[in-house]
């Protein structure tokens, strides 16, 4: 039986640690400077600066997203586990009337909330100086951009915690953390690009759209660009895409099966 209350206490803990160092508040301040900067300048590359409307801000940040949510999230996590080890203290945590299944979900709990948090102020205090310059209507596209950004970054953090416990110390652990965000943002991509332009109109090329559900990333991309022709428009992948995998709840649901999975595996190793 899972004790609430001391999953609560861990996560308090946690929480209370990444406050204190003030990582949410650097955390938020970047996410506000480089969403007013990029909606403003991410035109640039057509020849103009400005806000031009939803489906352009919601293009550039998604770009911003990728790259850097998945890395903050590797790094936030990838020593919640082996770094107690390392320090000796996981052995002093065990001794207390606490079970590892309560002691990593506290963690991952904790760290979530920190996340949340950053992601959330961050983009929110964007969306807050955008809607002056943007319909009401686009805040509806806007928000569900920043849930998405959530979840993305919430997956990223379940793969760290899943590192974390697999690693025996925090080097190897480091290291595992950068290859995934490397593999998942840069190379998975290619590879898939690779076999579109070996394979094209063939068996192999057909499977390219399911193959994205792979990459927690790749999700992220679709489920920002299904309500729009023009945000479609951005990306290469996005032509390729079946209807059925253009449903929100769909690619929302998905994406929400990579932040259980991996903390399920971490689980069941941890245990």
């Amino acid at each position: 039986m899972i004790d609430l209350v001391a999953i609560r206490t861990v996560a308090a803990k946690e929480f209370r640690d990444r406050l204190r160092n003030r990582w949410v508040l650097a955390v938020s301040a970047v996410f506000t400077l480089f969403a007013l900067v990029i909606a403003y300048f991410g035109a640039a590359q057509q020849g103009e600066v400005g806000l031009r409307g939803i489906e352009v801000t919601i293009a550039s940040l998604v770009s911003l997203v990728i790259y850097l949510i998945p890395l903050i999230a590797l790094l936030l996590g990838f020593d919640a586990i082996v770094g107690e080890r390392e320090r000796g203290s996981l052995e002093l945590l065990l001794s207390l009337p606490i079970s590892r299944a309560e002691l990593l979900l506290g963690k991952y709990s904790g760290l979530a909330a920190a996340l949340s948090m950053a992601t959330l102020a961050g983009f929110g205090l964007a969306g807050v100086l955008l809607a002056t310059r943007l319909p009401f209507a686009a805040l509806y596209h806007y928000a569900g951009f920043m849930l998405s950004a959530l979840l993305l970054g919430l997956a990223f953090l379940s793969l760290a915690l899943l590192v974390s416990v697999l690693c025996g110390d925090r080097t190897r652990a480091s290291g595992a953390a950068i290859a995934l965000w490397f593999f998942f943002v840069l190379v998975f991509d290619l590879l898939l690009l690779g076999l579109l332009v070996i394979q094209g109109d063939g068996p192999a090329g057909s499977l390219l759209p399911w193959l994205m559900l792979l990459n927690p990333a790749d999700l992220f991309r679709a489920l920002n660009m299904f309500g729009s022709d023009e945000l479609r428009a951005f990306y290469g992948l996005g032509s390729v895409l079946p209807d059925l995998m253009t449903q929100p709840l769909l690619l929302g649901g998905l994406l929400t099966g990579w932040i259980v999975a991996p903390l399920a595996v971490a689980l069941w190793r941890f245990r």
